[in-house]
């Protein structure tokens, strides 16, 4: 049977989405992988959508959540689709999984304390050491077929009047949504044309603004939309957003595949420094010092996708949420695409304007990564990320105090880090980066806030380090091959573990309560 791909999309607004009439844009927006068409001159802003793709062989699941703003109004969605779909493959969502996903693979900011370096200092021994249907008619000329457009099925599913429609081309479907009252933005034609030709359907889920409550802003979030179709093609549609792209768009992508992880086959790849040391102002500004760093690595590398995250679905260290569940799994897509086991979670990261995506995301099986781990490479924790046998790799952050008390031994231990004083083993939750599109920019320099050089980027001239040096360690074990993984101890430090590992682990700090406090003391971030 062939092995299982799951990918799970987080985007936000403007990219991938193609607004109805003219917008004003944020000067950060996220993307979709359709568009959006309003009725009459509706003014509509999509200003955040995650998109699931669960994929097993030919068939994908694909999940989606929108938010817009505009007017209680007409209002549609429009996704190029490869097959035509009925009402058996369309469902809706609770909109908790998604941000479960979301929290779960962002970019995390730990806090440390230095332990009294007067303390004994417990070995940590190796195996520690891993880490109703409203109808479209019109009058005779302007029937779909004679603009070449074909009405495939229609039906409805929650507040979504859903219609999927074919063409001959795309000056003809453009023409006939144009007909239909959804006021398509000027320059969509040959948007449309490359789906057309391929052969594609089009996905339009209109909204019934009866069953949808709006907030005083012209605000509303939709139930989320999954549907599941067979195709050889695995992408994401991306090209259709670019009419409206009115500056800088962020577009997050969440893969989620049986003990792998993706990457771009069609664009550069690179992975987010990490493992930095970073000064306590960034605590409060953790999100704009995030940002910061993810535009300077790519005026590094230009054009680039951001690798920030690929580890075990069920597993973190640490977590700033709950771990995907077989339930979160299934409501994505797994009562469609059955299956289970250990799921990699990777989070790629792209930025661009309106020119730099000429192509659709095509994905690729990607080697294994690890890296963003309180593990020693001698006397540092280590950096960036290196090939490994197994995915651990994440976006991680930290702020370390210094032991500021007496000192009255004469071989003092420094550099062991921990929870805040008395609570040594007990590290305080991370802090997830958020809502990056729409973080402040510009107002960081990285030199005054990153406490060391970072030589991918060529920050060499980093704020002075006024911590004690760290004890020399050697690099932790190579845990075995995923084929042996069960064999492996689970990864340090995290509070998000399943029943099995949580009765192991209690059984363990039973018989080992000192290297346990001395392990979570050191490295639980």
């Amino acid at each position: 049977m062939a092995s299982m791909r799951r990918s799970l999309v987080t985007l936000a607004p403007a990219l991938l989405a193609l607004l109805a009439a003219p917008v004003i844009a944020p000067a950060a927006a996220q993307a979709f992988c359709g568009f959006y068409v309003g009725g009459a001159d509706a003014q509509l802003f999509n200003n955040a959508t995650v998109v699931v793709l669960m994929r097993e062989g030919i068939r994908t699941v694909l999940s989606m959540q929108n938010n817009y703003q505009g007017p209680p109004s007409g209002f549609a969605m429009v996704v190029p689709v490869p097959v035509v779909l009925q009402e058996a493959n369309v469902k809706t969502l609770p909109k908790e999984v998604f941000a479960l996903v979301d929290q779960l693979a962002a970019p995390r900011l730990v806090e440390y304390w230095e332990m009294d370096p007067c303390a004994p200092n417990i070995p940590q021994p190796e195996s520690a050491a891993r880490g109703g249907m409203m109808r479209l008619e019109a009058v005779e000329s302007d029937k779909p077929a004679s603009l070449g457009v074909t009405i495939e099925a229609q039906f409805t599913v929650g507040e979504y009047e859903i219609v999927i429609l074919s063409a001959k081309d795309s000056t003809g479907l453009d023409t006939w949504l144009r007909r239909e009252k959804y006021a398509i933005p000027a320059g969509a034609e040959p948007l449309l044309r490359p789906y057309v030709e391929q052969g594609m359907k089009f996905f339009v889920a209109k909204v019934n603004p009866k069953k949808v409550s709006f907030d005083a802003q012209g605000q509303a979030m939709l139930s989320p939309l999954r549907f599941h179709y067979d195709s050889p093609e695995f992408r994401l549609p991306v090209r259709l957003g670019m009419i409206n792209s009115a500056g800088t768009q962020d577009l997050l992508i969440h893969v989620l595949a049986r003990g792998r992880r993706y990457e771009l086959a069609n664009y550069p790849n690179v992975t987010i420094p990490t493992n930095l040391d970073v000064d306590p102002s960034a605590k409060a500004r953790f999100g704009e010092f995030y940002a910061a760093l993810f535009d300077a690595t790519l005026a590094k590398h230009a054009g680039a996708v951001v690798t920030e995250y690929a580890w075990d679905a069920n597993t973190c260290d640490p977590c700033p949420g709950p771990t995907l569940s077989y339930s979160d799994l299934a409501t994505l897509g797994a009562d469609v695409v059955p299956g289970g086991g250990d799921f990699v979670l990777t989070r790629l990261h792209a930025r661009y304007d309106k020119g730099a995506l000429a192509e659709d995301l095509i994905f690729k099986e990607a080697s294994p990564i690890v890296g963003g781990r309180e593990w020693m490479i001698g006397e540092k924790v280590e950096k960036g990320s290196r090939a490994d046998s197994y995915n651990n790799f994440q976006g991680r952050y930290a702020i370390r105090h210094a032991w500021a008390g007496k000192i009255a031994c004469e071989q003092p231990i420094r550099g062991r880090w921990g929870g805040p004083p008395g609570e040594s083993w007990n590290n305080p939750a991370p802090q997830a980066a958020k809502d990056l599109a729409f973080a402040t920019r510009g107002k960081i320099e990285l030199q005054r806030v990153v406490r060391e050089d970072v030589p991918e980027l060529g920050l060499m001239m980093a704020a002075a380090d006024d911590r004690p040096p760290r004890p020399v360690e050697e690099a932790a074990p190579t845990p075995a091959p995923a084929a042996e993984k069960s064999a492996a101890p689970a990864p340090q430090g995290c509070a998000c573990q399943t029943s099995e590992t949580q009765g192991s682990l209690a059984a363990l700090v039973l018989l080992l309560v000192p290297w346990i406090r001395r392990r979570r003391a050191r490295a639980s971030g």
